[in-house]
């Protein structure tokens, strides 16, 4: 039988009182103070805390919310003996130094937690794009609304499952659904990073099936005609139709577009650099060869383009500043109007890019390369195959076996 003493301690730590000849002093245990739990030599065995008859771990534990370490005392359950907490204690200790110590601080409710997530990339902008900050924030403000003060482990599977018949009950369509559900897991995603979840409670819900709609495919003369209503009907309508025409022979997106500078354009070698900036849709920069309609527009451009500007596009308000034009977005509303084409939008230049790219007989790798596609092709294929499929047919049809022409003696 052990004859262990104990030590009184308050509740910071501290060396255990000594008597004056060198000995623990005795000291009566007060229900809700912790004690020192000393060995049969009567040395205090560092870390190891006693509270009636409830065996304590003293670690010091990094806070998953602030990164900063506290020493915190850990309940050692099932330990009933001093051999049995010093066995627990050092289990913890293992775990500590393998990451995986169990969470000793109440979880955060979801929607403080998501206000931290836009919160962080809101205070470090190069880490997303203001648009898709914008969108997420959106979506985010619905799962607050739905999740309440739910702690963000205890997230249910029923309760995401409500969510989506909830949105579906609204009339979204089933791709806003889906995205919701991404950003969902954007911030549960985190939440494993921080520690606070194992694994992700929309785990094996698959996403809503949704039919992409079939974009229409504008032709080179109503964007002409777009571009002919800008000059009319706005200030900056010839900017908003040169950028129309360049979207329309590069493919390029809106944003990383308005963000191009001269110095991308290589005279030289013919080709245009996009996305050098490192702030495209996949952070890569691409190279888009000339073909003949983008080197002549972009030669007309740089003719008359501002000499106090680095940019391709200056804003037209930027005073003193060297600045970009941040959109064309109100002038494109007044010129798709007054064309009487309403739902033009800018990424249809984009699709009138690649299409007749697929349409011209040019390989998908190609294409996915200028239109930054990492997937080799296979999104070009899935998407605009079907074009390639009406352009053969024309082309079959110009096919003649006529006596005389091709092989004389296939009749």
């Amino acid at each position: 039988m052990c004859h262990c003493n104990t030590v009184k301690v308050v509740e910071s730590p501290g060396i255990p009182r000594v008597s004056k000849n060198g000995t623990n002093a005795s000291v009566r245990h007060e229900r809700g103070h912790y004690q020192k739990v000393v060995d049969g030599r009567k040395r205090p065995i560092r870390g190891l805390w006693k509270r009636g008859n409830r065996f304590y771990a003293r670690l010091s534990v990094e806070d998953r919310e602030t990164g900063k370490k506290e020493t915190r005392r850990i309940p050692l359950e099932g330990a009933t003996t001093i051999a049995e907490a010093k066995t627990e204690m050092e289990k913890l200790k293992v775990k500590r130094e393998e990451n995986t110590l169990p969470v000793l601080r109440q979880a955060p409710r979801f929607d403080h937690y998501a206000d931290q997530y836009l919160n962080y990339f809101e205070k470090v902008p190069d880490a997303k794009r203001p648009h898709t900050i914008a969108t997420e924030k959106g979506h985010l403000k619905r799962w607050k609304r739905h999740l309440r003060d739910t702690r963000i482990n205890k997230i249910t599977k029923p309760q995401i499952r409500a969510f989506i018949e909830d949105r579906q009950a609204e009339g979204l369509s089933a791709r806003t659904v889906n995205l919701s559900m991404v950003c969902l897991r954007n911030v549960l995603n985190r939440a494993i990073e921080d520690g606070w979840i194992a694994s992700l409670p929309t785990e094996n819900i698959k996403p809503l099936k949704s039919t992409p709609r079939k974009r229409r495919l504008f032709s080179l003369e109503e964007i002409n005609s777009i571009r002919e209503s800008a000059v009319e009907v706005s200030r900056n309508g010839r900017q908003l139709a040169d950028f129309l025409h360049l979207l329309a022979f590069c493919g390029g997106r809106m944003s990383e577009s308005l963000r191009l500078k001269w110095e991308d354009v290589d005279w030289d070698n013919r080709q245009l650099t996009i996305g050098a900036d490192g702030m495209s849709k996949n952070r890569k920069s691409r190279v888009v060869d000339f073909n003949p309609n983008l080197e002549k527009h972009l030669g007309q451009m740089f003719k008359r383009s501002a000499p106090d500007s680095a940019w391709i596009f200056p804003s037209p308000q930027r005073g003193m500043k060297d600045i970009p034009a941040r959109s064309f977005r109100e002038s494109l509303i007044l010129a798709r109007d007054h064309s009487s084409l309403p739902d033009f939008g800018f990424h249809d230049c984009r699709h009138f890019f690649i299409s007749f790219c697929v349409m011209s007989g040019i390989d998908y790798m190609t294409i996915a390369k200028w239109a930054g596609h990492s997937d080799g092709g296979i999104l070009i294929g899935k998407i605009y195959g079907h074009l390639n499929s009406e352009h053969a047919q024309r082309q079959a049809k110009k096919i003649q076996f006529s006596p005389g022409q091709n092989n004389p003696h296939l009749l």
